[in-house]
């Protein structure tokens, strides 16, 4: 009688088989997390401006206006009123997480990722800031541009 020493073909094959399926398993995990992970700062990054434009608000009595539509980085700055770096310290480097400086703004047409864009009504009562998901939060559905305002988050 022969002394089996080792492993056969098949059962290594299978061990294999196993790992490349967990390893799979692990990247589709990892890469929804990342676009969930994305999705929740871009939209605290969009809370935390909108609560600097209400402290804007309750000291200039008005919202910032621009005189064309801005990315939020550019607000203080580019034909936007001064200022809002007191209520928003680092507003100039608010950018989507998968984008940078270079990233086009959101448009209400856009479909895929853009640097949040913002727009105050000549009158400074209201303004608009629209904002691209990549995945559902929540209430919001992912793959579309949402609008935040002084009303909230739609």
């Amino acid at each position: 009688m022969r002394n089996k020493k080792g492993f056969t073909l098949i059962e290594l094959l299978v061990v294999i088989a196993i790992i490349g399926l967990l390893a799979t398993i692990a990247v589709v995990a990892l890469n929804s997390a990342r676009t969930s992970s994305r999705d929740a700062k871009r939209i605290a990054d969009v809370r935390q401006v909108q609560t600097g434009l209400e402290l804007y608000f309750n000291a200039e009595t008005d919202y910032p206006t621009c005189t064309t539509a801005a990315t939020v980085a550019s607000l203080d700055g580019a034909g936007c009123a001064d200022g809002i770096t007191t209520y928003v310290s680092g507003i100039s480097n608010v950018y989507d997480p998968s984008g940078d400086a270079t990233t086009a703004a959101c448009l209400v047409d856009a479909t895929g990722t853009c640097n949040y864009s913002y727009q105050g009504v000549a009158e400074g009562d209201s303004y608009t800031i629209l904002f691209w998901l990549e995945g559902d939060s929540g209430s919001l559905t992912g793959g579309e541009i949402h609008t935040a305002s002084d009303a909230g988050i739609l």
